[in-house]
């Protein structure tokens, strides 16, 4: 009977955040060293009880270690510039390879099992995903690597506002209707500010942002983005954390209410950051 009571405590704890988000478009991007097959089950059931509750989500993956295992398969090396993948013609291709023909799909079809209607879809689909070339500022070559200039919100809007949930990799396409490799940190951002979304959710390998990286003590719970700034200033954030960090700061500026850093290695770990007083993770705000 206790562990019944505890659970009615559980949901009944849920109820008001359920309440605030219902209606409401929460992104979440999932991909890199948080893909952890023994946990992953539990990010997708989340995700489709989200879903079921009225809230509207959208899955934005990428795909890191993945691409970096085909690649490495292929004699094809991996280099890497501030974070980002050069992405050489050769690259360009196992990158599409791999997020849009097997992760995407596969992810997809997990969704569904679960009782949920599920689609996969790039950025070159309708033109979600529109891109020109990335220009790094210090006369770095990055190859194909896009620059976002336009989401297609229709194509979401329809698809959120009927029973899917759109799973989205991170592909884009430019006028040439070249492909282009994007950040899947910066794509999610670009999506969830150009829908108004009411959180961004990063799934990553860590529990969130650390004054110490050293110190499972120094967890910053929630941040401004003065302070995210200056820790970047500091060099306390850094390497691949910075397009992270620099994802956050944007869609926080473009109108998101609240962006989270959460460790998706933890069973359920969307339903534990948004679904509770306590929260998991580092939530970011103005």
């Amino acid at each position: 009977m206790d562990k019944l009571i505890e659970k009615a405590n559980i949901l009944a704890e849920a109820l008001p955040y359920i309440n605030k988000l219902a209606g409401k478009t929460v992104v979440i991007k999932y991909g890199g060293n948080a893909m952890n097959a023994q946990k992953e089950h539990t990010i997708l059931e989340d995700i489709a009880m989200l879903k079921i509750v009225g809230v509207n989500p959208i899955l934005v993956h990428g795909g890191g270690p993945e691409i970096n295992f085909m690649l490495k398969k292929l004699n094809i090396p991996s280099e890497f510039h501030n974070g980002l993948r050069i992405t050489d013609e050769n690259t360009i291709e196992v990158v599409q390879m791999v997020l849009c023909g097997k992760i995407n799909k596969d992810l997809t079809a997990k969704m569904n099992n679960l009782g949920v209607r599920a689609i996969g879809i790039c950025g070159k689909d309708a033109n979600l995903i529109e891109v020109s070339k990335m220009e790094t500022g210090d006369g770095y070559d990055l190859g194909f690597v896009g620059a976002i200039k336009n989401i297609n919100t229709k194509l979401l809007e329809i698809l959120i506002s009927d029973e899917f949930i759109p799973v989205i990799a991170p592909i884009g396409t430019d006028a040439e209707g070249k492909s282009f490799n994007i950040n899947a940190d910066t794509a999610a951002a670009e999506i969830a500010v150009a829908l108004k979304a009411e959180k961004l959710i990063y799934l990553t390998d860590i529990d969130g942002i650390y004054l110490n990286e050293n110190d499972k003590n120094t967890l910053l719970n929630f941040a401004s983005i003065n302070e995210l700034h200056k820790l970047m200033a500091d060099g306390i954030i850094h390497g691949g954390m910075i397009p992270k960090v620099k994802a956050c700061i944007q869609g926080v500026e473009n109108g998101i209410k609240s962006v989270h850093i959460i460790n998706g290695n933890i069973p359920h770990p969307v339903m534990l950051e948004i679904f509770t007083d306590s929260g998991i993770g580092t939530m970011i705000t103005k």
